[in-house]
């Protein structure tokens, strides 16, 4: 590193199937001999129903469903911790971003809905325990959940992210978020319009519709990319070669555009039996 001043950033990032392969849920339903089913269909039926923030169901059932209330312990979460699967290479995206890009410093957050327990159990040793904020719950005497403290879904996201720019004192243009889903929709919007930077790390329409980036990738390390040609401003040729410093290689870097449409037939008059059928010139003439 140089005596430069340092550009000091946020890097915010979500948990499920950001940093991990599985989401939270899943993994817990199988330890606790729930099936996997089950958990699907309760989460999809509060999703439709809009009865919780997007991706706080798993928080929801934990305080409110029989099933999961009565088998779920705390030392069940941390458990969900060790056996969730990880990407490759967080605890080197971690060490890159806090001083590997010099003139530049990201301080790396997790903003997620699942259990804090089970993400500070999984990034032991890679992130700082106060750099992770999911949805804290109170327990009762026998360890079973007794009420939710704080839950970072949806809107509480951006809510924690306020927070830490102004601990932080950095400006809103100087915020990295990346996530996965719909419930990163809130923050990412929030983040855009301040002139902030978004990186979806799937294609599901509504999260890549909104990001700044798009990168797929089963390499943590990945979200680097636009990071360092968007906003350190290196060309790819050294971005690549920023990589094999730390061994690793580009094999491959597409960058395709991705058009959702979603097309229908233009019957201008009834949606009945007949719709589908493209009126002729003649049907469709003006008087």
């Amino acid at each position: 590193m140089t005596d430069k001043v340092l550009k000091r950033y946020i890097f915010a990032s979500d948990f499920d199937q950001t940093l991990t392969f599985n989401d939270s849920g899943y993994v817990l339903s199988e330890l606790v001999g729930i099936p996997t089913a089950e958990f699907e269909r309760k989460a999809k039926g509060m999703a439709r129903l809009n009865l919780v923030q997007q991706g706080a169901e798993l928080a929801y059932l934990l305080l409110h469903d029989p099933e999961f209330r009565s088998r779920v312990r705390r030392e069940h979460l941390y458990e969900v911790g060790k056996i969730i699967r990880l990407k490759e290479n967080i605890e080197l995206l971690s060490k890159i971003l806090e001083g590997g890009i010099e003139g530049y410093q990201f301080d790396f957050y997790v903003l997620s809905a699942a259990p804090v327990e089970v993400i500070q159990s999984a990034l032991e040793g890679m992130l700082p325990a106060d750099h992770i904020y999911g949805t804290e719950f109170r327990y009762n005497t026998e360890g079973g959940i007794d009420s939710v403290i704080r839950a970072t879904a949806g809107y509480g996201k951006v809510a924690v992210l306020d927070r830490l720019q102004a601990k932080l004192q950095v400006g809103p243009d100087q915020i990295v978020y990346t996530g996965d889903g719909s419930s990163d929709v809130h923050v990412m919007l929030h983040v855009n319009v301040r002139d902030g930077f978004t990186i979806a790390v799937s294609e599901a329409k509504h999260v890549a519709h909104v990001a700044k980036r798009t990168v797929l990738s089963t390499n943590a390390l990945a979200v680097l990319a636009p990071i360092l040609e968007d906003i350190v401003g290196w060309d790819r040729l050294r971005i690549r070669e920023f990589f094999e410093a730390y061994g690793l290689l580009v094999q491959e870097w597409d960058r395709v555009r991705t058009d959702w449409l979603t097309l229908r037939s233009a019957d201008f008059e009834s949606d009945d039996a007949t719709a589908g059928i493209l009126k002729s010139p003649q049907d469709l003439a003006l008087p």
